[in-house]
């Protein structure tokens, strides 16, 4: 027989028990609420007009982020074109100008101080010029740049930039040349794409380009915060506009074309 105590000694245990079990389930829809949320949210770290790209011109791109898509899309899958790479780095790897020779039949000049990445030019990249030599706002100066040995893709000429990503950069010694220098010496009569990529040495590399004169239809511009505001300058003096559309997708880079060009 059960007395009344223990009967309510076991109502209670009862009624603990299903406490307990609620507090669980609350706990584990919390739990997984938030798992689906992050989830779901992981692709929408990606901006709409990125997918929008991916869904394009996708899944593969050579570039380091969304460059190689956007120049796709904006020239809209133009053949024949004629590019200049400022600080092209390897043939392919992170490459703004690899898919546009590759697959597009396009040709142009590959500026690169770093000499080791020539033989690889000239074997893969037939449409390529490679110029060994680093573009600033004077020719026939001799720069310093620093560079990693495991990491190419952060050379400067300030030495506390490169070392931002590892420590032991080495100096390099190289000969400068202005892009009005080059292109002239080149017999280059046009321009379709640029891409600039030098670590912070953007603002002195475009003193010594008349933009005026070759009016390239896009340029991909790298603009750290040091020098963004410099760049902006540079291309508003000159009557080009940031092509809005790609802002969201691409924040490391800036694109600009001509204020009398009809693409958005």
């Amino acid at each position: 027989m059960i007395n009344s105590t223990t009967s309510g000694r076991t109502e209670r245990r009862s009624r603990n028990r299903l406490r307990f079990t609620l507090l669980e389930v609350a706990f584990i829809s919390v739990f997984v609420g938030a798992a689906v949320w992050t989830f779901s949210n992981s692709s929408a770290r990606v901006p709409v007009e990125g997918r929008v790209l991916a869904d394009a011109y996708g899944p593969e791109r050579n570039s380091e982020g969304f460059e190689e898509w956007i120049i796709r899309d904006f020239f809209q899958q133009q053949r024949g074109g004629f590019f200049l790479d400022v600080g092209a780095n390897h043939y392919r790897a992170y490459s703004n100008t690899y898919y546009l020779e590759k697959f597009l039949g396009w040709s142009g000049i590959a500026v690169e101080p770093l000499v080791g990445f020539e033989p690889d030019y000239r074997q893969h990249r037939p449409a390529t010029r490679f110029r060994p030599f680093f573009v600033s706002d004077v020719s026939n100066a001799e720069a310093k740049l620093y560079y990693l040995a495991k990491n190419h893709l952060v050379t400067s000429t300030e030495e506390s930039f490169t070392e931002r990503y590892g420590s032991g950069a080495k100096e390099l010694k190289v000969q400068t040349i202005t892009l009005d220098d080059l292109l002239a010496a080149e017999k280059v009569q046009r321009i379709d794409f640029m891409s600039m990529d030098i670590e912070l040495h953007e603002p002195k590399a475009l003193a010594g380009f008349d933009i005026a004169r070759f009016r390239p239809a896009l340029v991909c511009i790298e603009a750290h915060p040091e020098v963004r505001q410099q760049i902006i300058d540079y291309f508003t003096l000159h009557r080009y506009a940031v092509v809005a559309k790609y802002l969201r997708v691409d924040e490391r880079n800036l694109y600009f074309a001509p204020l009398s060009a009809s693409h958005p």
